[in-house]
């Protein structure tokens, strides 16, 4: 079953606790049964690029899900969606170690 990462975007003047412990502990509970890493919050940040407007980096956990679209319908409950955040919703890709080594070894070829 492939494993998607959540990705939590809270609104940029989120404060920790605008969600309450209850809020998150239902929404957890829910999806329970796909949960392979129940992540942890972020607290300190910072940014490469474009991340989003209007959202900052809040945490991640980790889920298991059959498709795409079961992961999205797992996302959708989530509590920071009601107060203006958002879920980034990526399959993970698994490299083993093999392909590293080919892709290390592809570069030094090259330059």
């Amino acid at each position: 079953m492939p494993s998607y990462l959540f990705s939590f975007r809270a609104p940029t003047d989120y404060e920790p606790g605008g969600v309450s412990t209850a809020e998150w502990g239902g929404y957890f509970q829910g999806i329970s049964s796909h949960l392979e890493d129940l992540g942890n919050p972020i607290f300190s940040r910072e940014t490469v690029g474009v991340t989003g407007a209007g959202t900052k980096l809040s945490g991640y956990s980790v889920i298991t899900a059959e498709t795409t679209e079961q992961a999205i319908e797992l996302a959708s409950a989530c509590p920071l969606i009601q107060i203006g955040g958002g879920i980034e919703v990526g399959e993970i890709t698994p490299v083993s170690p093999e392909t590293m080594q080919a892709s290390s070894s592809a570069k030094s070829a090259i330059g």
